[in-house]
């Protein structure tokens, strides 16, 4: 049986293909008041990018390696190793920063990006909304947003009849 709060997201989910896309989110869906949670940021280029837009970035990757480098590389910006899909972890690294809520999320899934993957990073993209409740969540997925665009949801209520939006095509 479904659970109908699962329903009730107020998230906005932002699908973009490339780093190009996903950067140009910025501008559009950052304030300066926003606490903003990056995952996958590998080496930190789009964290540091996103600091200036924003109150408070934390970049996380599940590699060590890369967020050594990324600390090396932008000692200005906080980074933190967190496995993405251990969304408990993320609600304990909040508490432990201090940080109230995240306000925006930013997910990078290019490590994961055939369509055997599309129902992982539905989950993922479900978990984060449901548990951390933020704003938004700007994902990077070329097969998410390929996916996306092909789906319509049926607004048959509404009495706009879809037979005839489909011929007009």
């Amino acid at each position: 049986m479904p659970n109908n709060q699962q329903f009730k997201l107020r998230t906005k989910f932002i699908g973009t293909r490339d780093v190009h896309e996903y950067r140009q989110t910025i501008a559009a869906w950052v304030d300066e008041q926003d606490t903003i949670l990056e995952i996958g940021c590998e080496w930190g280029t789009t964290t540091v990018k996103l600091a200036p837009a924003c109150q408070r970035v934390v970049g996380t990757d599940v590699s060590q390696d890369c967020i050594d480098r990324a600390r090396k590389q932008y000692p200005e910006c906080e980074f933190a190793v967190l496995d993405a899909f251990d969304a408990r972890a993320a609600v304990d690294l909040a508490r432990e920063l201090d940080i109230e809520q995240f306000h925006k999320i930013y997910i990078d899934m290019s490590g994961l990006s055939g369509y055997r993957s599309l129902l992982d990073t539905i989950s993922l993209l479900t978990m984060y909304a449901t548990i951390l409740r933020p704003e938004a969540i700007i994902i990077k997925s070329a097969s998410l947003k390929h996916f996306a665009n092909l789906c319509e949801p049926w607004r048959g209520h509404d009495g706009v009849s879809r037979k005839s939006v489909r011929q007009n095509k």
